[in-house]
């Protein structure tokens, strides 16, 4: 090598102190599961890749795509697996796909929220973590069995966020595997008024504590989506994680993960009366009943809302749709023949 090519590969080391843990030639492999609101834009797509100003649609159902970085000079091109989650939380059993024992050890997973409906908030990031959670530890489970060391690792790993001299060591309950949480549409949520945009930074910065994640808001400000780029990065490529921190409910929050703490988070915003009347067993349920007092949750049913892929243009199919027009009719025809067949039943007894 040229002294510039060590040169290049010194400064690239420096930048990314994870490559130690990669053998050479080896490719580092992870994969992020992208999740949130119904009818959300694609992230992997329009903020990752790029900058476009395009309307992206929303996710179907469960998508793929991936990107590929040099680590240094002449090396092979590491890898990132994104998957994206449509559908809010109708579609959440969907996750068992691209989470296995396989992949495990490095996947992550990243919660876009949408600020400007704290209606739906809680119940989204409620439902999408719970599922996913249950279905992490369930392979967890199976593999103290079958690989005690590898399932040691991965829960050791998440603690590591958080140094066992922070004062909330024992009072995390640290997500299984690295969680970034996006509150998206920050443009809309800086118009509301300032206590409820109070309420809700306040309250994405205790969640995201809890659970040991990184907190960043974003919008198609070109700043703000770098920011969450480079949590996206540290994920994906192992990128040195940023030290940098905005805790102002005024500005976009920016929290890594393991850099705040309940001290500094306050308790939850409501008088000493009301914190007196609520009944909960964990801190997080406590917050919970606070935030929905403030923000009920939306009665919604997303089985219901969403639109039928198949009325959709956009995969129109002329041959499909043609025998799909014709089995509609075939089972319209059945279910009129069905009832006439009931109401001509005679249900008197001799």
């Amino acid at each position: 090598d040229t002294l510039w090519d060590l040169a290049i590969a010194e400064v690239e080391k420096r930048a990314n102190p994870h490559d130690d843990d990669v053998k050479p030639g080896e490719v580092w492999e992870k994969s992020i599961l992208f999740m949130g609101n119904k009818n959300g834009r694609i992230w992997t797509k329009l903020s990752y890749f790029s900058f476009r100003e395009e309307s992206p649609k929303p996710t179907l159902a469960l998508e793929y795509t991936f990107g590929r970085r040099a680590r240094r000079h002449n090396t092979p091109k590491d890898v990132a697996h994104f998957w994206e989650l449509g559908g809010g939380t109708s579609l959440v059993e969907l996750i068992r796909i691209p989470i296995t024992s396989h992949n495990i050890r490095s996947f992550a997973v990243v919660l876009v929220l949408d600020l400007s409906k704290p209606d739906e908030l809680w119940t989204t990031m409620e439902s999408l973590l719970q599922v996913t959670r249950n279905h992490v530890n369930k392979i967890l489970t199976k593999l103290e069995k079958t690989n005690p060391e590898v399932a040691a690792e991965i829960k050791q790993r998440m603690w590591n966020e958080m140094q066992r001299d922070h004062p909330d060591y024992a009072l995390a309950d640290p997500f299984p595997i690295p969680l970034v949480i996006i509150g998206s549409k920050y443009d809309i949520f800086h118009e509301f008024d300032s206590e409820m945009r109070k309420t809700i930074s306040k309250t994405l910065r205790f969640v995201s504590h809890y659970y040991g994640a990184s907190l960043v808001f974003t919008s198609k400000s070109e700043a703000l989506l770098l920011k969450a780029r480079a949590l996206i990065n540290h994920l994906a490529f192992g990128y040195d994680k940023s030290k940098s921190l905005s805790v102002d409910p005024s500005k976009p929050l920016f929290i890594p993960a393991g850099l705040d703490s309940m001290s500094q988070i306050g308790p939850p915003p409501a008088s000493d009366s009301d914190l007196g009347k609520m009944r909960a067993n964990t801190p997080l349920e406590l917050w919970k009943k606070v935030f929905e007092k403030t923000f009920p949750p939306k009665r919604f049913c997303d089985l219901q809302d969403t639109k039928d892929p198949a009325q959709d243009t956009q995969y129109a199919e002329y041959e499909v749709d043609v025998m799909r027009a014709q089995k509609n009719q075939e089972l319209e025809q059945y279910k009129r023949n069905a009832s006439k067949s009931w109401k001509e039943m005679d249900f008197n007894s001799d």
